[in-house]
């Protein structure tokens, strides 16, 4: 419920600390990013006013609607789910970063239909790290081919990386494809000298994340409770 927000976000905010707290980081060098998809523009304007300033969204026409309604807020905005190439340009002109390229074609597109007016788009790439067949997201030993064509293109920032472990593993096994991401992450970081970005961890695996590497988390129904699932539009 949104009455329910400040004290999720206070929960969620303690949880960071805890695992900073075992694996020896500051909790400044950690992002809360809220997954704001199927949440009303009022719902999230209490969450910004509760400190929250990073939103997710996946749908890109009920975003649009969102970034539209709260453009009095001071809000970063980050797409975080499957790109499809019909919704790149929208994509482009409003978001500021972009978590889920997993093909050069999508970066192409991006860095042509961003605006040289604007700040350059910041760019993470979403890797399969558990070889779903079913999931986006590029291979690891295809990375570094593709950070290589990326970090090429005008208008793009390339910040790091994203992944999004089996959904029904064990805490165990996601520690192990959080390990892994991070390993990944370190290898390329040495590269780019932009890379500061690991984006991994949700509502119920955050702090094993945090524990693991990670620098952004991204938390949905930790923050606004349970929601239905909805098609984008």
């Amino acid at each position: 419920m949104p009455s329910d927000i400040a004290e999720n976000i206070a929960n969620v905010r303690a949880g960071i600390a805890r695992a900073c707290a075992r694996s020896g980081r500051d909790t400044s060098a950690i992002t809360l990013l809220a997954v704001s998809k199927t949440q009303s523009p009022d719902v999230i304007r209490l969450a910004a006013q509760t400190g929250i300033a990073t939103l997710g969204e996946n749908y890109c026409q009920e975003a649009l609607e969102k970034i539209a309604a709260l453009r009095d807020r001071p809000l970063i905005w980050h797409f975080i789910g499957p790109l499809q190439s019909n919704k790149t340009a929208a994509v482009a002109a409003a978001f500021d970063w972009v978590q889920s390229v997993d093909r050069l074609k999508i970066a192409q597109r991006l860095s042509t239909q961003r605006s040289p007016e604007l700040p350059p788009l910041n760019i993470c790439v979403q890797v399969n790290i558990d070889d779903e067949t079913s999931k986006s997201g590029i291979a690891p030993n295809e990375l570094p081919v593709l950070l290589d064509a990326i970090a090429a293109l005008p208008n793009l920032n390339l910040r790091g990386l994203m992944a999004i472990p089996l959904a029904d593993a064990g805490p165990e096994q996601r520690r192990s494809s959080f390990a892994r991401m991070h390993d990944l992450f370190e290898s390329q970081r040495a590269r780019f000298a932009q890379f500061d970005t690991l984006s991994m961890g949700m509502s119920d695996d955050f702090e094993i994340a945090i524990e693991e590497g990670a620098t952004l988390i991204r938390v949905g129904s930790a923050i606004f409770g349970a929601r239905p699932r909805k098609a984008d539009k």
